[in-house]
């Protein structure tokens, strides 16, 4: 039995955080900065609630201005994302948006580098992920819109950022245990986060010489509302991440200091680089 048995209700996509059961810990009360990006303007794609919401709240307590992106389906938790990151005096930018649509994509960075005034982070965290028990379940347009969301979109948000990143920037992709150790129901994500692997490790060697720092981030089973929003099947909810060693599914707090390592000038010798927070699995890097 996993350390912490969770509710079965699931949502529809794009799902909400404030709706889970049980609430995740995405750093609202348990995350403590210690002032390692002061200065820094950050822009998180996915940023209202899961993993990215985790990074945004972890930037702002570490003293970095952040906008942040998310479907606009999804405002509520968004609103709930920056009035935290306002809390800690840092600027914050709600920038709305369906990353599947390329000018909808490039226009979220324009409008970050506009309203930060510039750009040292790029996190390209937003995902879809929708669990079938077959190929031949998966539809064509379902597959476009996981392509789409998960490959399409770093690519044309990175290729936007590149003018204005600088020496010492960081760029950073949501990559999955799934690029290296791939589940049969999620046949479609599981190939775009091999991509996500590869993005990193080809675009670091390519901005190297620029001083432009690329690296991904490969989680295993964290609670977020990717999950309950068609990311796992029903039945699968109540006993998510039990199979892990350390018991349970980790929360998305557990992996934001990785996202802060990666975005910190403390990793000025890392890129190209995976890493991997997989609660035991071993998976990675």
């Amino acid at each position: 039995m996993p350390l912490n048995p969770y509710s079965d209700d699931q949502q529809p996509w794009p799902g909400l955080a404030a709706k889970m059961d049980p609430q995740p810990d995405h750093g609202e009360q348990s995350y403590k900065g210690r002032d390692r990006l002061t200065g820094k303007r950050a822009l998180v794609t996915g940023g209202d609630s899961g993993i990215g919401r985790a990074a945004a709240i972890a930037f702002a307590r570490e003293g970095a201005d952040v906008a942040i992106n998310y479907h606009p389906d999804e405002e509520s938790d968004a609103r709930t994302v920056i009035a935290l990151i306002e809390a800690e005096g840092r600027k914050a930018v709600a920038l709305p948006a369906d990353l599947r649509d390329e000018a909808a994509a490039r226009k979220v960075v324009d409008d970050a580098v506009k309203a930060l005034g510039g750009l040292e982070v790029l996190v390209l965290n937003a995902g879809r992920q929708q669990a079938e028990k077959s190929i031949e379940d998966i539809t064509s347009d379902a597959f476009d819109a996981t392509i789409k969301t998960n490959i399409y979109a770093p690519f044309w948000m990175a290729q936007q950022a590149l003018p204005s990143l600088k020496n010492g920037a960081s760029i950073i992709i949501t990559s999955s245990v799934q690029a290296f150790s791939p589940s049969a129901h999620l046949f479609d994500y599981a190939q775009t986060k091999a991509a996500n692997r590869a993005f990193a490790q080809a675009l670091a060697k390519q901005l190297a010489p620029k001083g432009i720092r690329v690296n991904a981030v490969a989680p295993g089973p964290f609670w977020t509302a990717l999950q309950v929003s068609g990311g796992q099947f029903k039945d699968k909810l109540p006993e998510f991440g039990a199979d892990n060693p350390l018991g349970r599914p980790g929360q998305p707090v557990e992996i934001a200091p990785i996202y802060v390592l990666l975005a910190s000038d403390e990793a000025s010798y890392i890129t190209g680089e995976c890493y991997a927070a997989t609660g035991g699995s071993g998976t990675g890097g």
